[in-house]
């Protein structure tokens, strides 16, 4: 297990070229967010996705979100309305996760039974450029087992987990509290979940 110092205002590119390099091998990392520290891979490296399945200890019913790059990058794996599009161009880059249908080339294993998946684009230099530099998305979960507290620095990810995953990024630390979760399936505003994200107006 490697743990990479990546700066994170501005993320050095061989540091990030290095991750991407794991990445497409299959590896599992962990990485910081805009809400804590998160676990994640490619979502199209299915072995890769099931490991993350495994250290979890989660039901293959309840598939993870990922992590796209920019909301035009979110239009390539998701459906979105003229309005669905206006209100996260509001919130995004942010602490939101927004659960919409998925496109064909989404891999089952990322989507519901309904073709639903939950996307992120955090405000985090890291991620994104993560993101750019792969060129398709990140799964993205919290790096914690179950009922554990949400975790805030690459120390703390390496003690409870650094023996089940390739690479920790370590990035500056983080107040951590997970994402506001919305649904726009449909043409209905439902929030899931109240977190970091700000949910008090959002309407389509």
């Amino acid at each position: 297990m490697r743990i990479l110092q990546i700066n994170p205002i501005n993320p050095q590119q061989r540091l990030i070229d290095q991750v991407v390099e794991a990445l497409r091998q299959g590896a599992v990392i962990a990485y910081p967010t805009d809400t804590m520290y998160g676990i994640g891979c490619d979502i199209f490296n299915q072995r890769a996705v099931k490991r993350i399945y495994q250290i979890k200890k989660r039901d293959k019913s309840k598939p993870f979100s990922f992590i796209c790059a920019s909301l035009k990058d979110v239009s390539q794996y998701c459906f979105l309305s003229n309005s669905a599009y206006r209100l996260m161009k509001k919130c995004l880059p942010g602490p939101y996760t927004f659960v919409l249908p998925a496109m064909k080339i989404v891999p089952k294993i990322m989507m519901t039974k309904q073709k639903t998946v939950g996307i992120r684009v955090p405000a985090n230099n890291i991620c994104q450029q993560l993101v750019n530099a792969l060129g398709n998305p990140i799964l993205t979960t919290s790096a914690t087992l179950e009922e554990e507290s949400y975790l805030s620095e690459a120390f703390e990810v390496e003690e409870k987990i650094g023996n089940q995953i390739d690479m920790i990024i370590d990035g500056e630390p983080i107040t951590p509290s997970p994402s506001s979760v919305i649904s726009l399936i449909g043409d209905e505003v439902r929030v899931l979940r109240v977190g970091k994200g700000d949910v008090s107006d959002l309407v389509i």
